[in-house]
């Protein structure tokens, strides 16, 4: 929580302070950054990003209550609400089981009901059934890393 009962936030700023972050490819960042240089002044425009793991955290949290409740909080705590609909399907077509929001990072896919109560479109997924695609990283699924080892065919 943050101070005098305001809520926090439900995402982070991509650290930018720690030796040798780097936000994307180096090689497109400096032709681009050359490339702007005549269009805008120092540091305008520039956005590193936003860490939205404390969003999907809250989302799942609340699997099973009302839409509207959820969705007002939500929006009240985020700079815009397109970040809900990356975890959230608008229509049934857009319905997934797992959603992919990052490198190696994995989440529910969520759907409102026709009741409007906020689901999981699979709920018996389990991080312990995944296993990773690639040996050198660390899977997640909501939270949980992956329960299977690397298969090495």
């Amino acid at each position: 929580m943050a101070a005098r009962g305001r809520k926090s936030p439900l995402y982070r700023k991509v650290n930018t302070r720690t030796h040798g972050v780097r936000h994307g490819c180096l090689r497109i960042a400096e032709r681009k950054k050359h490339e702007d240089k005549k269009r805008r002044g120092m540091r305008q425009g520039l956005r590193h990003g936003l860490d939205f793991t404390p969003l999907y955290k809250f989302l799942l949290s609340k699997v099973g209550q009302p839409w509207d409740g959820v969705y007002s909080e939500a929006v009240s705590r985020l700079p815009n609400d397109e970040a809900i609909w990356w975890l959230v399907a608008r229509s049934e077509v857009d319905r997934k089981g797992v959603v992919r929001t990052g490198e190696s990072s994995y989440h529910s896919g969520l759907f409102v009901t026709e009741d409007g109560l906020l689901c999981k479109v699979d709920p018996d997924l389990r991080s312990a059934d995944m296993r990773p695609t690639c040996p050198c990283c660390t899977h997640t699924f909501n939270g949980e890393p992956f329960g299977l080892p690397f298969d090495h065919f």
